[in-house]
């Protein structure tokens, strides 16, 4: 039971509580630059969906660094890391949450059952990328004689 404790502890605490935070803001930034790139700017469905991603990533890189995990690393390894997670994290949630929910759902239509995909995918999202976040983008590189 202890160690459950310390799990629950280790994964939801106030980082994690920024993090969704985060997310949020990170949210409304994002829709509100897809919408604005459709509507006011006349641009295509990809163009403003990828703008929502794209832009979406850099607020939530400089959210996540500086205010979330308060990463003090100078250069581009966080970068990278991020950019890795976040690409993982896509593939791996919605990789299985389409053929889990196929699955599981078989009889629905496939419509249904892709919507359904993509809120699971989200999810699944969600979860992976906080601990990829957490422990590997934004994690700071212990030195010898320092304790982080």
């Amino acid at each position: 039971m202890e160690k459950i404790k310390s799990f629950i502890k280790l994964f939801f605490d106030k980082t994690f509580l920024k993090f969704v935070l985060v997310g949020v803001v990170n949210t409304l930034f994002g829709t509100a630059v897809m919408f604005g790139f459709y509507n006011l700017l006349h641009l295509s469905y990809w163009i403003s969906s990828a703008a929502n991603y794209f832009f979406g990533s850099i607020l939530s890189y400089f959210l996540n660094k500086h205010f979330t995990f308060k990463n003090t690393e100078k250069g581009a390894g966080t970068v990278v890391r991020f950019v890795i997670n976040i690409s993982l994290c896509y593939l791996i949630a919605y990789g299985a949450a389409r053929p889990l929910v196929r699955l599981v759902l078989s009889g629905a239509s496939v419509t249904a059952r892709d919507n359904i995909a993509m809120l699971v995918g989200m999810g699944l999202f969600v979860v992976l990328n906080y601990i990829g976040q957490r422990f590997f983008a934004f994690a700071e590189k212990r030195t010898e004689g320092k304790e982080n």
